[in-house]
């Protein structure tokens, strides 16, 4: 007797990454392009000396970050926001971790958390400064005090709402401390980790520039307010363009790291929605 066997090829569906990637493309530069082009008709019409046209912009851009500013201004402002921010992310789920998996230091901080939580972290400079004095320290230090507030008190929230089921569950099968924080805690915390560390970001760059106004002799917020003082409009627009700039970088590499970190939860997530 002779067996045949046949194989059914299924014709595979043509992929839709590069469809995807373009309308990806469309929907982010989509909008900023055409409010570009209001903008540069606008300033060809009714030209107006606060507001330069895009062609100005983008040469005063060149002019005055393309170069020695950008080594002098920027990479330092860029390296204290970091430094800034990595420090946040630690000491923020550090402590939420500690606080959140103990009741009774939760009852006994949380009226404290409240206050210091209510402060706006922009009224802590002067204090800052006259403690630090104008260093690079008072100013990751102050980007810190203004931007650990959402990660502590997300990741506080997130390990205290852990699944009681899941959580007595590894307690019966004697799993240790250690292996049922990374195992279970932090990853059923982590979704409202990542939250806090989104909105950590914008703080911590509002907060880089607050601490570079009038506290610095170098810096994106020392050279925005030192146009604005000498009537350089363009300049000074120039250095908010900037910050949004990075912004944006700030949030897409957010958003990378994000896709990775939380993998299985979106997994979840679609799973649902299908």
């Amino acid at each position: 007797m002779t067996l045949y066997t046949s194989t059914v090829v299924t014709p595979r569906r043509p992929s839709r990454v590069w469809a995807k990637i373009g309308e990806s493309t469309i929907y982010a530069i989509g909008l900023p392009v055409v409010l570009v082009v209001i903008w540069g008709i606008w300033a060809t019409i009714a030209p107006a000396k606060f507001f330069p046209s895009p062609a100005e912009l983008i040469a005063a851009f060149v002019d005055t970050w393309i170069g020695p500013a950008f080594v002098t201004d920027v990479l330092p402002s860029l390296a204290r926001l970091g430094i800034g921010i990595v420090l946040s992310i630690a000491v923020g789920i550090a402590a939420g971790t500690l606080i959140g998996l103990n009741r009774w230091l939760r009852d006994l901080l949380e009226p404290m958390l409240e206050f210091f939580r209510a402060v706006p972290p922009p009224v802590l400079l002067p204090i800052a400064v006259v403690l630090m004095g104008p260093t690079d320290a008072m100013k990751v230090v102050v980007i810190v005090l203004g931007s650990v507030w959402p990660i502590l008190l997300n990741t506080i929230e997130g390990v205290r709402s852990t699944d009681s089921v899941m959580t007595e569950t590894a307690r019966s099968f004697a799993v240790t401390s250690s292996e049922r924080l990374r195992y279970l805690v932090l990853p059923a915390a982590s979704p409202r980790i990542m939250a806090g560390v989104r909105q950590s970001l914008s703080i911590a760059l509002i907060l880089m520039v607050i601490s570079e106004l009038g506290y610095a002799s170098s810096g994106l917020g020392f050279q925005i307010v030192y146009f604005q003082r000498n009537y350089l409009i363009a300049e000074m627009w120039s250095g908010i363009l900037l910050l949004g700039l990075i912004g944006v970088l700030l949030a897409t590499i957010f958003g990378f790291v994000e896709r990775r970190v939380l993998r299985w939860y979106h997994g979840i997530k679609e799973v649902e929605r299908a």
